[in-house]
């Protein structure tokens, strides 16, 4: 059976750090064809004089520029230029993003990721990848790890400066760090050497277009499971400890693509700790006091999620910005009016909702909310030891009401 396709909108054509004759013949053809072309101020430069065709630069800022851009090209054929595979942090999936996977095609060039590990003899399965290209660079904290190979995009000339000096600032200032130039191009380069190295006797030039590769060294990371030391946070003592962190977090299921909202952050914890789980799951946190706001931004860049989305507010008013949750843990102020409401009617459907208290005024309003709802209503005590004089013994902390609900779907 033959199957019907519309012509895509826009093509999207990779080019390699050798330019335009690099591009494949037929590519070639394909752009000099079409009547407008899209592209960078570097890759329109390349191309040859062709008085008939449009060449528009893309917008600033992208994201916000993009569709009065699109909508003013009308029904002629359209390419986009990008750097090596579109769709390794490039302009092909946000193409895709607007217009739909049907509209756009997308003909790569090799990635400068797949010449990365060419060039350090990398298997995809032993490195990360981490793009810092218009990103926080404290998005490497969450991937340091001894042993554990990362490549970063970087996003210009001071990247490796910047990530350097992360390293040294976080004890990993041995760490091999390796810029790999022009990958593909004639003009391909090498420089290899520490992040103490880099710091101490900083290079005069960096090729702009470059990957970083890693090899970290230091202290072992956290890893990735739930339940961080409650040292590993910056806190006043306003803090879901360990335990009741990590039975918090079983319970909301961190899962790739999932907003969370953690009201009453406190030290943010929580948030940070489903953020953590995976890349793409993100998080607001809503906190009520100023000097606590900021710590938890301070405790998301050291922890490897500088995205953490913090309002300084309080429940429920704070409630109306962030964008819905498909998941809600509630720390603190439980008591306050329209607090519980507002959370369980801005869950979306499979939504999940844990709620924590240790007034005997918190525990009977979950005991109503779990008699009127449904869900699972626990009880955690933990103990932990201390010294009595020469002796070690049981030190209780406050036990905890525990609520838990999905919501259906």
């Amino acid at each position: 059976m033959k199957v019907e396709t519309s012509p895509p909108r826009i093509t999207v054509v990779g080019v390699g750090a050798d330019g335009w004759q690099g591009v494949p013949e037929r590519l070639r053809r394909l752009v000099s064809a079409a009547d407008t072309v899209l592209g960078g101020h570097r890759h329109l430069a390349m191309l040859p004089e062709a008085p008939e065709q449009r060449r528009r630069l893309w917008p600033s800022p992208l994201r916000a520029g993009l569709p009065d851009l699109l909508a003013s090209l009308g029904d002629g054929d359209v390419v986009a230029l990008a750097s090596g595979d579109p769709l390794v942090s490039g302009i092909g999936a946000t193409l895709i993003d607007l217009l739909g996977a049907d509209a756009v095609r997308v003909e790569p060039a090799v990635s400068s990721v797949a010449l990365a590990r060419a060039r350090m003899g990398w298997p995809a399965h032993e490195c990360e990848v981490v793009t810092l290209v218009g990103r926080d660079p404290h998005l490497l904290m969450r991937v340091l790890e001894p042993g554990r190979r990362v490549l970063v995009l970087s996003s210009d000339a001071t990247t490796p400066a910047t990530v350097a000096a992360l390293l040294v600032g976080a004890g990993r200032g041995d760490t091999r760090m390796t810029v790999l130039g022009d990958l593909g191009a004639t003009t391909e380069s090498r420089r290899a050497g520490t992040a103490h190295d880099w710091l101490a006797a900083p290079p005069t030039e960096v090729p702009p277009l470059h990957v970083l590769a890693l090899e970290p060294l230091g202290p072992a990371g956290y890893g990735l499971a739930t339940g961080l030391p409650d040292d590993a946070f910056e806190h006043d003592g306003q803090l879901t400890k360990r335990d009741l962190r990590a039975s918090a977090l079983a319970r909301l299921a961190p899962s790739p693509g999932r907003h969370l909202w953690d009201v009453g952050a406190g030290a943010g914890s929580v948030g940070i700790e489903w953020m953590r789980a995976h890349p793409s799951c993100t998080a607001t946190a809503v906190e009520a006091d100023a000097a606590r706001a900021e710590r938890i931004g301070r405790n998301a860049d050291r922890l490897g999620v500088p995205g953490l989305r913090v309002i300084h507010g309080r429940a429920p008013e704070a409630l109306t910005g962030p964008p819905p949750p498909d998941a809600v843990f509630l720390g603190g102020g439980a008591t306050r009016p329209g607090v519980l409401d507002a959370c369980l009617d801005a869950l979306r459907p499979g939504g999940r909702l844990v709620v924590h208290g240790v007034t005997l005024e918190t525990e009977h309003l979950l005991a109503d909310a779990y008699r009127r709802h449904g869900g699972e209503l626990t009880r955690i005590a933990v103990e932990t030891t201390a010294a009595i004089g020469t002796f070690t013994g049981w030190t209780p902390a406050r036990t905890v009401t525990q609520w838990f609900l999905t919501t259906e779907r």
